[in-house]
Parts: structure tokens; C-alpha cells; sequence
């Protein structure tokens, strides 16, 4: 069969480099700052080995917008679409895509796949009749399993499917046991070059070097209330053996990768595994520079003078809060000593960007408790930061307690999202947060500017490679503007 594998994206967070970082060659290609779709780019292969022709796109690039999709279906008449996004963010551009593919041709059988979809098969399913079928968790196996049974979808596991007016829900799939049977994700078919940026959407360039991510595992056991990764993973963490990750790294190595950022939930979770991968990489003489995110009470944590030794540049922390109150109200279960501890060893054993992830406007949360989280990055080691207004979405215990408390219908707001200062009492109204924000923006930068004067300039310095002055002063005068998605009445904020 001929597949078509469709990333859909939150246009939001796709940003395409200025015409002077990108070749004027038109047949070469395009460069944006997004991280690679990492999950069509792992599907390929495992398709390939089954037998099946398959063609990529991604949607940040360009010329792969629906209407330049919707002429490919018409040319080259694939034998099943499929559509995978990551996050409700994204659900009304699959949506779009969906009518536009099957408009161009109506016959074809589209199955849309991700997080989202996996939670929200059955009301996706009543939602967009364009949807033929949901595959629900990892797509792997489920794929391959409903190609063979196309006209027999009722024995895929993992499958929800449409038969005439109603919606069946097959029994779930188990996760998957050996992350090792697969091959190697395919990196070379999209005609894009993905930059390295900062963390998720800061639009901050911070080399033009060969980039690409990496998974070395899935899940993670913890149980943060704003977080749905436990629900999709069933509260369980699995990895890929060292040697697996090994094998991987060295190919990318071979191609000219210099830059590699693991997108794993938690890789600071065995001591072991890290000596392996870590000894692994410098037995190997494996050149590139890589990073990686983590929880600051890890056990990994005693393994980063080792992780330098393999070149790991970057590591961001899920700080979220310098009140230990909102740390126990967001089921953080970490404290305070343990988030200095953390980026304080990682600072004194030489990772070059230490990254802060933080969370305003939570339940509970008061002004000075926001100011705290501010006074609290500014006396961490951090190099870069970046504070989210609290939003909830469907399958997260957060999003179960609103239920619970009368503030969310699930039912009718299955395809919403909303800041927590929108709807939650118990939490600072919006404008207060952004007020509040604002001026703990300027508590941390005047700190920065006068006591750790030299490390901002040498981040500043490193920007500056590969931006214009403007763009970086719009980058520093960002978190004074007030986001407005015009989309949706309540609404979280990306990136913000």
C-alpha cells in the first residue's frame, strides 16, 4: 500500500528561518526552527519493513500546507492518509486538513493518531466525519496491524472506528515491551533542515548545526497534576537499551549530526543506563553536543559530571515554582533544596544551558508567591527560563479535579483548553497574573543585567550568531506583551 504520513502542527510553533539563514536554491531545503516529527519520522520505516510505500510531510514546511497536501492526494492517490498531531492546539488545523483531504478525494480512508486523539477518539470520531478511525497510543504495531486488516478494522486493538452511525471502541492495546525491535526513525525524506532553539517555541536560534532529536525512552511515573503523559503511558516509564541508543547515535554521527536534543520525558531515571549511554558516547568518540530534560530530585542528578564528560550541553529542569506550597499543590513532589542542588551541580560540572521551566498563575497561588518564583530564578544558576501561565487540559488529574468541582463539563468541553486564572476561584484572575508577571519579568532581567552580567552577555552573544538585534530585542520584550488567541474565548498560552 501507498501511505501518506501527515504531521499536523499548531502553526504557533513552527517558525521558518529569514530568507538570509535559508538558500536561495530552491531544490534544497527549507530551514525551520520545530522540533523534527519525530512520530511520522518513526512510523516510516516500520511501515517500509512491512512491505508499504510511504511519503512524509510536515506541515511547518511551507509548500506542505493543506491545499498543497490535497493536489498530492489528487496525483499520486495514496491508499490510506494518516494525520498525527500532538495536543488539542493542533486539533482544528487536523481538522482542516481532514475536510481538504477528503474533499480532493473522498474515497480514500483517513486514520488520525497522537496524544490527543488518543484520549478523545470517540468524540473526535462524532466530531469530524472526514476521521474514518483513531489509533489510539503507539503506532507502531497498531498501524502495520490495521493495514492488514482494513476491511476488518473490529480486530485491531487499539483501533475506534466508524460503522455506519455508530462509533466502536476496540479493546486497547498493551504498550509496547521492546522499544529495541524497530528501526531507526527516518531523518532524510522530509526536504527539512531542523534548527536548534531553545526549549518548545521560543523562537531563539542557538546554532545552525546539524539537528535532530532522539527517544530514548517513554513515560514517566510521576503524577503531576498539569501533566497527561502519566495517562497516556499508563503511569509506566520504558526504555531503549543502551546499545540500541548507541547504535542510533552513532548513525546520526555518520550523517553529520552535531547537535541532538533527547526528547525524553524523564532520562534522568537509572543511574546505570546513564553510565552506559555516557560511557558509550565517549568510548565511541561521538562528536555532537546534546541535552536533555529531567526532574531535579533524579537520581541521574549524581551522573552529570559524567554526562559533560559525553558532551551534554543543555538541561532543562521542571522547576516550576519557588514556593514550596504550589510545588505540593501541582503534586511536584520536590522542594526547594532540591531544585538548587540540581542546577547547582549541573552549573559546577560545566553544562553550558541550564534551562528553568516554571508555572504561574496555579490554584492557590498569590501575587507574592508568583514574585517568589521570579526572586527564586534569579537566584538560581539558570541561563535561560521560560514562566507559563497554569493551563489545564482534558486528561490531566488537574483537568478531572475541575470536572469534579463543577468548572469543566467533559462532555461539552472535551475540545477546549483553558487558563486556570480563566475559571479557577481558588486562582489569580488573568490580569493580575500578567500584571504580576510583568513586573517579576523585571526583577529578573535588572538582577541578570547587574549580578551575572558576563553570563548574560554570553548568552545574548550566542543568539546573536544567528539573529538580527531586532529579533532579539522582540525575543526579551515578549513576556511584556499580553497574548491574545483570538480562537478561543478561554485559552491557554503557549510559550508564554
Amino acid at each position: 500500500m501507498k501511505i501518506f504520513l501527515i504531521d499536523v502542527r499548531d502553526e504557533y510553533f513552527c517558525h521558518v528561518l529569514p530568507q538570509r539563514l535559508n538558500s536561495p536554491n530552491s531544490s534544497e531545503k527549507v530551514k525551520i526552527m520545530a522540533y523534527p516529527p519525530l512520530g511520522i519520522q518513526s512510523l516510516a520505516p516500520v511501515l517500509r519493513r512491512h512491505g508499504h510505500e510511504v511519503c512524509m510531510f510536515d506541515t511547518c514546511h511551507p509548500k506542505m500546507k493543506p491545499e498543497h497536501i490535497a493536489q498530492k492526494v489528487t496525483e499520486e492517490r495514496p491508499d490510506i492518509i494518516a494525520l498525527s498531531f500532538l495536543s488539542i492546539t493542533a486539533y482544528k488545523y487536523m481538522k482542516n486538513m481532514a475536510v481538504k483531504l477528503k474533499t480532493a478525494a473522498p474515497y480514500i480512508p483517513v486514520i488520525a493518531g497522537g496524544p490527543f486523539a488518543t484520549m478523545n477518539a470517540v468524540n473526535i470520531l462524532n466530531d469530524c466525519p472526514e476521521i474514518d478511525c483513531v489509533g489510539r497510543g503507539e503506532g507502531e504495531e497498531l498501524l502495520p496491524d490495521y493495514l492488514e486488516n482494513i476491511d476488518n478494522p473490529a480486530v485491531v486493538e487499539g483501533l475506534t472506528w466508524r460503522s455506519e452511525d455508530k462509533v466502536i471502541e476496540n479493546p486497547p492495546r498493551p504498550l509496547i515491551g521492546n522499544l529495541d525491535k524497530f528501526p531507526f526513525p527516518d531523518r532524510t525524506s522530509l526536504p527539512i533542515e531542523y534548527i536548534e532553539s531553545l526549549p518548545l517555541d521560543v523562537p531563539a536560534v542557538l546554532s545552525l548545526d546539524k539537528f535532530c532529536t532522539v527517544q530514548t525512552s517513554r513515560g514517566c511515573p510521576f503524577k503531576c497534576i498539569y501533566c497527561d503523559i502519566p495517562a497516556l503511558n499508563g503511569g509506566k516509564w520504558r526504555c531503549r537499551s543502551p546499545e540500541h541508543v548507541l547504535n542510533e547515535m552513532q548513525l546520526l554521527h555518520d550523517h553529520g549530526y552535531r547537535s541532538v536534543y533527547l526528547t525524553d520525558d524523564h532520562f534522568l531515571m537509572k543511574e546505570k543506563r546513564i553510565q552506559d549511554i555516557c560511557h558509550g558516547i565517549i568510548a565511541r568518540q561521538l562528536k555532537f553536543r546534546w541535552g536533555c530534560e529531567g526532574r531535579v530530585d533524579a537520581i541521574g542528578v549524581s551522573q552529570l559530571p559524567l554526562m559533560v564528560r559525553a558532551n551534554c550541553k543543555m538541561l532543562a529542569f521542571g522547576v516550576e515554582s519557588g514556593s514550596q506550597k504550589i510545588l505540593e499543590r501541582l503534586k511536584k513532589h520536590q522542594t526547594i533544596e532540591q531544585v538548587e542542588h540540581a542546577i547547582n551541580e549541573a552549573k559546577k560540572h560545566g553544562i553550558q544551558t541550564a534551562h528553568g521551566f516554571f508555572i504561574i498563575g496555579s490554584p492557590g497561588e498569590t501575587q507574592a508567591d508568583i514574585l517568589k518564583s521570579f526572586r527564586f530564578a534569579a537566584k538560581l544558576n539558570l541561563d535561560s527560563f521560560g514562566f507559563n501561565r497554569l493551563s489545564v487540559y482534558r486528561g490531566t488529574p488537574l483537568w478531572k479535579e475541575y470536572v469534579e468541582r463543577g468548572l469543566i463539563d467533559d462532555v461539552r468541553d472535551w475540545n477546549k483548553w483553558f487558563r486556570c486564572s480563566e475559571i479557577d476561584p481558588t486562582a489569580l484572575p488573568g490580569d493580575v497574573v500578567h500584571r504580576t508577571r510583568k513586573k517579576g519579568y523585571i526583577i529578573l532581567f535588572t538582577h541578570l543585567a547587574f549580578r551575572h552580567p558576563l553570563r548574560t552577555f554570553r548568552l545574548l552573544r550566542r543568539f546573536g550568531r544567528h539573529m538580527k538585534f531586532a529579533d532579539i530585542l522582540k525575543l526579551l520584550l515578549s513576556p511584556f506583551r499580553k497574548f491574545k488567541n483570538p480562537d478561543t474565548v478561554k485559552s491557554a498560552e503557549p510559550g508564554r
